[in-house]
């Protein structure tokens, strides 16, 4: 139920991104991304307590972000899943040039075991207009 929450509010704030418009397909500038963490078990909660500073703030002070989410797969709540749309790729690069990401990166870096960084190409995002 989770996941399906978040992908409806990802696809909303994405297709406000695109306008009134309805187009099929996605501006080419819009930069989706996809990022797989596993994160030491003793340090989960410092974990979740920084990475919900930072994508508040991302949300809040960058016009450029347009989601941010993440979410845990359900048995196993150190590997979490975040699902990232930015209007474009200099407001990508703005976002990880951006004092709260530097932070961010700087106290979570010992706390993260792994990371994949998912590169993506939207194809077809679709969501309910108001």
């Amino acid at each position: 139920m989770r996941g399906a929450v978040f992908a409806i509010v990802a696809l909303a704030l994405a297709s406000l991104a695109w306008g009134e418009a309805g187009a099929d397909k996605p501006p080419t500038s819009v930069v989706v991304r996809i990022a797989e963490l596993e994160i030491d078990p003793a340090q989960l909660e410092s974990y979740e307590a920084a990475v919900k500073e930072e994508m508040e703030a991302a949300v809040r002070l960058e016009p450029g972000v347009l989601a941010i989410y993440a979410v845990a797969e359900k048995d196993h709540p150190t590997r979490l899943r975040f699902f990232e749309i930015y209007a474009s790729e200099g407001a990508y690069r703005s976002h990880i040039d951006s004092p709260h990401f530097k932070k961010y990166a700087a106290v979570t870096q010992p706390m993260i075991r792994s990371r994949r960084l998912i590169e993506t190409v939207p194809v077809l995002l679709a969501a309910k207009q108001k």
